[in-house]
């Protein structure tokens, strides 16, 4: 398998965005027996026609989602529309699609997987997904429902998002049309070992206090050792504000260890609830262990490079494919790219091809801690990069 890149940064002038894909990529002499892309746009681009445009030149199909800001090898930007295409002899990709989604229902993704399973004639072994950002569906019940629908399959994948405050054109893309309830996925088929690194909190912005998870519901937490939550984010020595919320909460999100022998994950708070609860990007069950850590541009950056290195350090990566929370856009301050900058100075001369987007909810496995076990478990994150390696 290899991979091409492509960007594209005329919204208005559908034709010249084309013009622009297609003089990136060499459709004639370089495209394997079986192909798809991969896609990533700020949100005009849908309006203006463009997407559908690129995608009806190109002579494969297209899953992917609106974002905030992206990044290729060659090019990135807020108002970009950036492009991998994965090609290649012996991997295949069947693209799948679910109808309209309004609730944390099961059957529309399993009669979606089941209908591209049966168009793939195997089991794949990745699926790479674009879920709808929908307020009352969470990205646990996405992960957690595939995982039971495809028995494990890897998923690694991306919640839309846009530039927005209340992200309202927000959308998934598939085979240039745009919907803002449906998620869309690709299975990757063939003989392949998808390698997948995280970058969240380094423990040295980790507090050593260690609390367990006393009560909860779904993404509401409630307590901590038996005490309210935001009175044991006091007890740690946060503050609260005359509002009673914790200055700065979405700064200091939550590592979560589920003590299942699986790396922990991040949890950032979005609000609180009127009866006291803690509003988590993620379900956070009774029983788990957790602690708290500050997540700032420095942090953010340092992370990035250490992920990032690991990726590209990688024996012989065909590409890889990167997304970011937009949590941890928002921590970078007056430098908004810096992320970004951070990945290309990384990447620069190594001539692998990727693709890096932001996120609103990100989609990764994670690793057994038992050095003899490389099993990987599904899961949801919160304020994290998400890497795979092809």
């Amino acid at each position: 398998m290899k991979a091409m890149t492509a960007y594209a940064s005329e919204i208005d002038d559908a034709t010249a965005a084309v013009r622009e894909i297609l003089g990136q990529i060499d459709i004639e002499g370089g495209l394997l027996e079986n192909s798809v892309g991969i896609i990533s746009c700020y949100a005009d681009f849908v309006e203006s026609g463009a997407v559908r445009a690129i995608c009806e030149a190109l002579p494969f199909e297209v899953v992917g989602s609106t974002t905030l800001a992206s990044a290729v090898d060659g090019g990135s930007g807020f108002m970009q529309l950036a492009l991998i295409v994965l090609t290649g002899d012996d991997v295949s990709f069947t693209v799948g699609m679910t109808s309209p989604l309004s609730s944390e229902d099961e059957a529309p993704l399993r009669e979606a997987y089941e209908s591209a399973l049966s168009r793939a004639g195997r089991k794949p072994s990745l699926m790479l997904s674009f879920a709808p950002m929908l307020m009352n569906i969470s990205g646990d019940f996405y992960v957690n429902a595939f995982n039971k629908i495809s028995e494990g399959v890897p998923n690694f994948g991306t919640v839309s998002v846009d530039h927005n405050l209340d992200y309202h054109e927000a959308q998934i893309i598939c085979n240039g049309e745009a919907y803002p309830d449906r998620y869309a996925f690709i299975m990757v088929c063939g003989d392949i070992a998808p390698k997948f690194i995280t970058g969240s909190i380094s423990p040295g912005n980790i507090f050593s206090v260690k609390g367990v998870v006393t009560a909860s519901r779904g993404n509401h937490l409630q307590s901590v050792n038996g005490t309210p939550v935001f009175d044991y984010l006091q007890t740690i020595g946060l503050k609260k504000d005359e509002n009673g919320m914790i200055v700065g909460i979405n700064s200091f999100p939550f590592i979560v260890d589920f003590n299942d022998g699986t790396t922990p994950v991040v949890r950032a708070i979005f609000a609180q609830t009127p009866e006291g609860y803690g509003v988590c990007g993620g379900d956070i069950p009774v029983g788990a262990t957790l602690t708290v850590g500050t997540l700032d541009a420095d942090e953010v950056l340092r992370t990035a490079e250490t992920a990032v290195a690991s990726a590209a350090a990688l024996e012989n990566p065909a590409c890889i494919l990167m997304f970011s929370c937009i949590g941890r856009h928002f921590s970078l301050g007056y430098n908004p790219m810096s992320e970004i900058e951070k990945i290309q100075g990384l990447m620069e001369g190594r001539k692998i091809p990727y693709h890096f987007a932001y996120s609103g909810g990100e989609f990764c496995p994670v690793y057994s801690r038992a050095s003899e076990d490389k099993s990987t478990t599904n899961r949801n994150h919160s304020d994290t990069l998400v890497i795979c390696v092809l």
